[in-house]
């Protein structure tokens, strides 16, 4: 049986056990977190929610707090000697599926 999720704006394909980067989403490490689900499909039986699924939930668990692979900013202008360099790392919370309540 897997589950999709939302959050941070994006939809997660998860089963128990699985373990995914989110989006920050400003919890603790150890902190449970109850996701809404959009969609359970299980073999002959499937819900789509319109937008979740009533009664059913995602728990999860926060693992750790960290940050994404960096990427680079450059933007120039040629011939007028402007260029600007920045980096960015996007804060992502890594999680744990635990159970599926459907």
């Amino acid at each position: 049986m897997y589950a999709v999720i939302e959050t941070g704006g994006k939809q997660y394909k998860v089963e128990k056990g699985d373990v995914i980067f989110v989006e920050k989403l400003g919890k603790n490490e150890g902190e449970t977190i109850s996701f809404s689900v959009a969609a359970i499909i299980d073999g002959e039986n499937s819900k789509i929610g319109t937008p979740v699924v009533d009664g059913a939930q995602v728990e999860a668990e926060i693992v750790a707090n960290t940050k994404g692979k960096k990427v680079r900013i450059f933007k120039y202008k040629p011939k007028k000697g402007y260029h600007k360099r920045q980096g960015h790392r996007q804060p992502l919370d890594k999680i744990v599926i635990k159970e599926i309540k459907a």
